[in-house]
């Protein structure tokens, strides 16, 4: 640009000589009407040029002299304030272009609206559309998405009922802008209708917001019936419909949806990457997940798909592959680095996430709450009590981070579990927030462990004073009254299950074999195989009886006697999804299993013995943490 020569400058910027003519006159009547044009002119140049200091003293110049550029010319000065941040000079434009009783027109005060929203100066913006004498479609959308976007949604969408009442109608734009405002069902259906009221059901921009909104509220259902309405789609929706059934737990769909996609013969780009990645994530389909990892290598420095390659990976429990796209990263952010540091924890490797926690700091880049949750749940896991005191104590102090309730729950695992339950109590007491659910039931779990009946009971009632249908409360509260053989106790905390119609979670694991998902639940004999497994089964417990294994009768909730007691824990879930993963899979594979709920005891030294008696190595994700065996050790060091 800087190369164009004097004279075609001259002649793109010629007409703006025609502003000067046609502005109020000022003192400066005897104005030699070529220096006003060439004034115009250096202005203009200065402006499309990007060259802030230049044109802010070429303007300066020009209002002197009484004359002005038009309007096209400012918006390109508003831009180039945009671009440089340069406020105050974004200021001194809008001060410029209202000098002497001049009036712009809409479409300079739309940008200058624009560029105080850009900014983050909502009131300002507000206060210039209130003194508007003409508003049309532009300058009502750009107020409207300026509220959306602060999340001032009342605010919003009062503004899309009186631009319907002043007579505007609303376009693409706004009603794409307005749809994220809307935090309940009965305000979307409302503006559904006035959509299809103004015939823009069709448009491709306002149906891709229609299925966002409807996946944000947990109306899949709507959100498909939204996009099977298309007779035509592009790849902007079927990212909305397939990260909507991602983000909210149905990854089975989002996968159906994806292989549609493809059939269509649209391309997958790096937002629906992240998606199927994160349906990879929930399903744990480590093999598919590295399928998709082959299409990532197409977008091999896009930070987010990155991140979310290493977050599926590090809850897939495959640590080696976490840590190679980690190690290959060129840029890392917080979120990068929190992954990792969770990572670490979770799968049992909580000296490597404090080591880690420490470059990061050395690295420049700033922990956050989600870094810090890491850290405490590493310490909590590895039962470093003075380190995590530490990290909690000073977490507000040097980085600024307020402790949230999940970095108490933190705290007070950490407590339970090594026996302070007393300082655990204390704590809860302490809180700057109301103490919730999880957070009872944390120092519940830790009653359990340490046998703390008493503590127990207290606990359980806090809980349901919260939430009186709360499940996992009266299972872990069955379970310390059956370790301590208060058999009627347990038929008590059962009794009332029944009458509050309360059901315990029935105990799932599946694994993944070629391809394909094999679920396990008690019970069920609906698997092809079950006689078989069932019969494998059979003769590896046996087999580990002779080595020494005694079940651990601990985890039986019910008052059963002798052999009947170690029939109810051989067929939990887990251990059917281990035997049938020995059986199709080759040894040098691991077995990995994904289970709903908490590992007992009992399978957590079943597959232990496993383990080392058959040297294979067995991955079991439930819904705390991972659990690495092999060569008859388990990467939590048995503090789970």
């Amino acid at each position: 640009m800087r190369a164009v020569s004097k004279r075609l400058l001259r002649r793109r910027f010629s007409h703006l000589a025609v502003a000067s003519r046609t502005e109020p006159k000022s003192s400066s009547l005897s104005l030699n009407s070529s220096l006003a044009s060439s004034l115009i002119e250096e202005f203009a140049r200065c402006c499309y040029q990007r060259e802030l200091r230049a044109a802010m003293r070429a303007m300066d110049a020009i209002e002197r002299t009484g004359v002005r550029a038009d309007s096209i010319t400012y918006s390109e000065l508003i831009k180039c304030c945009l671009a440089r941040g340069a406020v105050e000079e974004g200021r001194i434009v809008h001060r410029h272009v209202f000098s002497n009783g001049y009036q712009p027109k809409t479409f300079l005060i739309n940008v200058l609206i624009n560029m105080y929203v850009k900014f983050g100066f909502l009131e300002e913006a507000q206060k210039l559309f209130d003194i508007m004498p003409e508003r049309n479609v532009v300058s009502w959308t750009t107020i409207i998405a300026a509220y959306s976007n602060a999340k001032l949604n009342e605010r919003a969408l009062e503004f899309l009922v009186l631009m319907l009442r002043d007579g505007v109608m609303p376009n693409m734009f706004t009603y794409s802008s307005v749809l994220r405002a809307c935090d309940g069902l009965w305000n979307l259906r409302q503006l559904h209708c006035s959509i299809f009221k103004a015939g823009l059901e069709s448009d491709v921009f306002v149906r891709s917001a229609l299925i966002d909104v409807y996946s944000k509220l947990g109306e899949l259902r709507n959100a498909l019936g939204v996009f099977n309405e298309m007779v035509t789609r592009d790849s902007v929706v079927w990212n909305s419909i397939i990260g909507g059934f991602a983000q909210n737990g149905d990854g089975y769909e989002a996968l159906n949806l994806f292989k549609n996609m493809k059939r269509a013969a649209f391309h997958a780009d790096q937002s629906t990457l992240t998606s199927i990645l994160r349906a990879c994530t929930g399903l744990a389909l480590l093999e598919l997940g590295r399928q998709v990892h082959v299409h990532v290598l197409k977008f091999d420095q896009d930070l987010i798909l990155n991140n979310a390659l290493l977050d599926m990976y590090c809850k897939c429990g495959s640590f080696e592959d976490a840590n190679i796209v980690f190690t290959k990263m060129v840029e890392k952010d917080v979120i990068s680095w929190s992954t990792m540091i969770a990572g670490l924890a979770q799968n049992g490797f909580s000296q490597e996430a404090l080591k880690l926690f420490e470059n990061m700091k050395v690295s420049g880049s700033k922990p956050n709450n989600i870094t810090i949750l890491g850290v405490l749940f590493a310490c909590s896991h590895a039962g470093l009590v003075e380190e995590g005191w530490h990290y909690f104590q000073s977490m507000k102090q040097l980085y600024g981070i307020v402790p949230e309730r999940e970095h108490y729950g933190c705290i007070i695992d950490l407590l339970g579990r090594a026996g302070k339950l007393d300082e655990a109590v204390r704590l809860i007491h302490e809180m700057e927030c109301e103490p919730d659910v999880i957070t009872w039931r944390t120092l519940l779990g830790a009653c359990r462990v340490h046998k703390n009946v008493d503590l127990a009971i207290y606990a359980a009632k806090q809980i349901q004073k919260l939430d009186p249908e709360d499940a996992g409360t009266y299972i872990l509260l069955s379970n310390i009254y059956a370790n301590s053989h208060r058999w009627d106790d347990v038929a008590e905390v059962r009794r009332s299950m029944r009458l509050r119609g309360v059901r315990k979670e029935t105990g799932c694991s599946w694994i993944e074999v070629d391809m394909q998902i094999h679920a396990f639940v008690v019970g069920d004999n609906s698997h092809p195989q079950m006689e078989e497994i069932n019969k494998h089964l059979s003769q590896l417990i046996q087999r580990l009886k002779e080595a020494g294994y005694v079940p651990d009768t601990n985890f039986v909730l019910q008052d059963l006697e002798g052999e009947q007691r170690e029939d109810s824990l051989r067929y939990h879930s887990e251990k059917l999804a281990i035997v049938f993963g020995m059986m199709r899979l080759p040894k040098e594979k691991i077995i990995r299993v994904r289970k709903n709920i908490r590992i007992c005891g009992d399978c957590h030294v079943f597959a232990k013995l496993i383990a080392k008696m058959e040297e294979r190595i067995v991955v079991i994700r439930d819904p705390v943490r991972y659990h690495h065996f092999q060569n008859g050790a388990c990467s939590c060091g048995d503090y789970w």
